[in-house]
């Protein structure tokens, strides 16, 4: 995922497609050298580097994460919703009956916060959210290594892709989930060290929030599981009649 931020829209795009273009260049030169080789495999063989790069500059970031807890007097705390109050001079109104536009009374969600001087256990927080986040995106890509790596080898239909697709699976609910649960978490938190509790801003209560997504991602994985594992029963089932039919070849090869 690329993300840039800029008050004017021609950088941030710029950015974004700077690492598009990355993208592209890696893709062309895998399709170029495959074709210089003669692969028939180029689309696997592109889906394998790229997937690869996404992993191996996954484990840089997560690296990068827990230097920062340690390294750092600040927490970064993103990709969660939290809300909180308006101030009480912001003027606004709860009046039904309005002779114009008004602002009505009530408060917003903040979904990034930078808290200095954090403490260590607000940083563990907001690291342990930021490293489920880099995980649950990066599972995809490990799963496609595995798929594009076992077939390959000719063993797309295998106990390894089955399996690590139900591994895949389970992370992805895990991960999803104490990404949601872990930012909520620090979030509350870190608006406590800020705020007293006497303060308008002090949160009383966490507020957490699970959305569908790793559900939804944890049953498609669950389900190409299992489209896996009918590959394999039916290519060994394949295998079998095969080997039946060599014998029962070899015995009539025998008898004449």
């Amino acid at each position: 995922m690329f993300a840039y931020s800029s008050r004017e829209l021609g950088p941030s795009l710029l950015f974004i497609a700077a690492g598009l273009a990355v993208i592209a260049v890696i893709v062309a030169i895998v399709v170029w050298r495959g074709k210089r080789r003669g692969s028939r495999t180029l689309a696997i063989d592109a889906a394998l580097t790229v997937s690869g790069w996404w992993v191996t500059l996954s484990a840089l970031g997560a690296i990068m994460i827990v230097i920062k807890i340690f390294a750092t007097d600040w927490a970064e705390i993103a990709s969660t919703s939290l809300w909180v109050p308006w101030p009480s001079d912001l003027a606004c109104s709860d009046d039904f009956e309005t002779t114009g536009a008004v602002l009505r009374c009530g408060g917003g969600t903040i979904e990034n916060i930078a808290v200095g001087g954090a403490s260590l256990g607000l940083r563990a927080l907001a690291g342990a959210a930021q490293l489920s986040n880099l995980a649950f995106t990066t599972m995809p890509a490990a799963m496609i290594m595995v798929i594009c790596f076992q077939t390959l080898r000719g063993r797309a239909f295998s106990q390894t892709v089955s399996r690590g697709l139900t591994i895949g699976a389970i992370g992805v609910l895990v991960f999803g989930l104490a990404s949601d649960i872990c930012g909520g978490i620090a979030a509350t938190a870190g608006l406590r060290e800020v705020f007293s509790p006497d303060s308008e801003w002090y949160p009383m209560t966490f507020q957490l929030t699970v959305t569908p997504l790793p559900f939804a991602a944890a049953l498609g994985l669950i389900a190409l599981a299992a489209v896996f594992r009918q590959g394999l029963r039916l290519e060994q089932e394949r295998e079998r009649l095969q080997r039946e039919k060599d014998a029962l070849l070899k015995d009539t090869e025998g008898l004449v």
